[in-house]
């Protein structure tokens, strides 16, 4: 889970303040009440015979105000980590889901020269506090997808639509990263306690609309370098995007990636668009009658489990360990979730028998949660939230997931919401 979508009352964010604007189709307000409910969601998570639990940091709580520590919030986050370690759950921290301190944004945000620095300051202060407690981290959730939605569609904070804005973003992400690793490492281990430090990259499979269509080919190949390659592998090959293949490999190397995080969930159809630069990435295609789509979320998401194999075959190139950080369906048929953890973790199993040297699996998510600009609508929780009382009901593809976890193994699912 992370912390905007859980927590509730997050008020001194831009999504907050996004929020209050009207930009998006609801306000987070209350969430889950995650943050005084943290408890009870992992003993619902221990119930489940889950090992291991994923949730984000919230800076804009650590640091309200520039270069002032929250006490409290820092002992919170304190408590959370400690919570988890007496269930043995393991956590797996994100210091960045999408959301910054508001005065950061006002200040320039990602694109401000002091952005890095000021982002180190967070990353220290938050280690400090945790330090060996947490083996795993994770710098940055999607940063392609944070750049795209909030500089190019201009649809998250800060709701720009500028190419050249989103580039440097981009790469002053990149060079966050970067530092951020060495300092976890720096303080790390120099206790005797070595960390693992990565980032979770969001992957999509891309099809052209029209399979014998060069420019729909075109369209796709150029989607899959950047959304897919880029980052992951623009240390090993050559693509379309010279600077950014120049600034990835100043910015990005193995040596300060410890293994790389996978979010998949879908395929898009991908339809050429135009010659210039921002229609060069095509546009999705409708999959209402592609003859090839699948069935869909309820978010018109097609299903595609082979999509999973395809990544971290991928991915696998790379030489790094790969955690699945997040995979999951919206869906208020709970029988399609549970095909759907079965499908894909078939196909996580297929590629582990290949040789792809998986960490682990983490299904998104938890709970029901706020979805950004899609607001509560979508249901993408192993746990239902009655968000008018904050009730918990665990539906049966909870139940079947913990088969799996309690059993280590693949069992066979009805698909069935008994």
């Amino acid at each position: 889970m992370s912390a905007h979508q859980v927590e509730g009352e997050n008020a001194y964010s831009d999504w907050w303040a996004w929020e209050q604007a009207g930009h998006v189709k609801g306000r987070s307000g209350l969430a889950c009440d995650h943050y005084r409910r943290f408890r009870e969601d992992f003993d619902l998570a221990k119930q489940l015979h889950h090992n291991a639990h994923r949730l984000s940091i919230e800076w804009s709580r650590i640091e309200p105000q520039p270069g002032r520590w929250d006490e409290e919030a820092i002992a919170h986050y304190q408590e959370v980590i400690a919570a988890l370690r007496e269930r043995h759950l393991e956590p797996i921290v994100t210091l960045f889901h999408f959301t910054s301190p508001k005065w950061f944004s006002e200040r320039g945000g990602w694109q401000q020269p002091k952005a890095t620095e000021q982002f180190g300051h967070y990353v220290e202060r938050v280690v400090e506090a945790l330090g060996s407690s947490v083996r795993y981290w994770i710098t940055f959730n999607e940063p392609a997808i944070y750049v795209y939605q909030g500089y190019v569609a201009g649809v998250w904070p800060p709701g720009q639509r500028s190419w050249p804005a989103a580039f440097r973003v981009l790469e002053r992400l990149l060079h966050a990263h970067t530092m951020a690793y060495h300092l976890i490492h720096a303080r790390l281990d120099s206790q005797g306690f070595v960390p693992l430090v990565g980032f979770a990259k969001h992957m999509v499979v891309f099809t052209p609309c029209n399979p014998r269509s060069r420019k729909d080919r075109l369209a796709t190949w150029v989607r899959q370098s950047y959304f897919n390659s880029a980052i992951a592998e623009s240390f090993e090959r050559g693509h379309l995007l010279p600077r950014l293949q120049h600034l990835l490999r100043r910015s990005i190397h193995r040596r300060y990636l410890d293994f790389i995080g996978l979010n998949y969930y879908t395929r898009d159809f991908v339809h050429f668009k135009g010659w210039t630069w921002g229609k060069l990435f095509g546009e999705v295609c409708s999959l209402t009658h592609h003859p090839d789509a699948g069935v869909r979320n309820s978010l018109g998401w097609e299903v595609y489990p082979q999509g999973i194999y395809q990544c971290l075959k991928q991915l696998a190139r790379t030489g790094l360990p790969v955690l699945v950080t997040e995979n999951g369906i919206c869906t208020n048929d709970d029988g399609q979730r549970t095909r759907f953890i079965q499908d894909h973790l078939a196909e996580v199993a297929r590629a582990m028998s290949e040789g792809v040297p998986v960490l682990g699996y983490l299904y998104w998510s938890l709970l029901d949660n706020y979805e950004w600009h899609e607001g509560f609508v979508p249901r993408f929780g192993l746990v239902e939230v009655d968000y008018a009382t904050q009730r918990r009901r665990m539906r049966p593809s909870a139940r079947y997931l913990a088969s799996i976890a309690k059993a280590g193994q693949l069992v066979p699912g009805n698909g069935t919401a008994e």
